[in-house]
């Protein structure tokens, strides 16, 4: 079936969808410019939850597109809500995550500790300043039994240079170390992909999963009953589709040949 056909709305992931790193990947500015000239409705929902509104949005502004606070989700909001559902309101929590994170998790009403030996749960996410002292601070907290969530499994980050550690990298410490596993948010679990579906009121048939990862991106998109775009700027490389299980509907090789099918070329 092509693309274009009956496609209302689209689910993006941003880290090697958009950019790598810091760096914005081609096609973007024109790609913006498109959803906004054919009334796709979208929203990005990254594993990210490192990742702020303000920042997202200032990046796009750089390349000419406005995004609005319900086209954008992560696994820190997400997080919070699961919190909200298995702590008591103001029950203390032992953080490893960026701004992004702690901020998500403030909101829904909880006390962030520096410390973990009150903790209640340990959320883990993506940490770019963390340290041998924060990941044994958790630890700590853990091996006493506590409510352990990470925000999502990525075992890899992409940057300019390559793949860097990403936050399964960081939740394989913890468990390496205490035995324990966490409670996974994000992706290639359904919740981010039913939130975003909440929010855009499309139909799954009418809404497509556009990512750059086959285990986490295509694999999620299709636990919750999505069709499937993978570009391959990010982790997954063509020569890893021979191998996998995991199948999305489409193939692209960038943005630009994403646009190109959605409108029909």
């Amino acid at each position: 079936m092509p693309l274009a056909e009956k496609v209302r709305a689209l689910i993006i992931d941003m880290d090697g969808v958009l950019w790598r790193g810091q760096t914005l990947l081609g096609g973007v500015r024109e790609f913006f410019r498109f959803l906004r000239g054919s009334q796709l409705r979208f929203v990005l929902a990254t594993n990210n939850s490192a990742a702020t509104f303000e920042k997202v949005s200032e990046r796009l502004a750089s390349a000419g597109a406005t995004i609005q606070p319900e086209e954008f989700l992560t696994t820190a909001e997400a997080c919070a809500s699961f919190l909200t559902k298995h702590l008591p309101s103001g029950a203390p929590v032992y953080v490893i995550g960026e701004r992004g994170l702690r901020e998500a998790i403030t909101r829904a009403g909880f006390a962030i500790l520096e410390t973990s030996d009150t903790a209640e749960a340990v959320v883990v996410g993506l940490d770019f300043q963390v340290t041998w002292q924060r990941l044994s601070e958790a630890a700590l907290a853990l091996g006493r039994g506590v409510l352990f969530v990470g925000t999502n499994p990525d075992p890899s980050f992409p940057i300019e240079r390559g793949l860097a550690i990403g936050n399964g990298a960081l939740l394989a410490a913890l468990q390496a170390t205490t035995g324990c596993s966490p409670v996974l948010i994000g992706k290639p679990e359904p919740h981010l992909f039913l939130e975003a579906l909440g929010r855009l009121r499309t139909p799954p048939v009418e809404t497509v999963v556009v990512g750059d990862r086959l285990e986490t991106d295509i694999l999620g998109g299709q636990r919750a009953g999505l069709r499937t775009a993978l570009v391959l700027t990010g982790v997954t490389q063509a020569q890893d589709l021979n191998g996998s299980s995991v199948k999305p509907d489409w193939v692209f090789e960038n943005l630009h040949a994403l646009r190109r099918a959605l409108e029909g070329h």
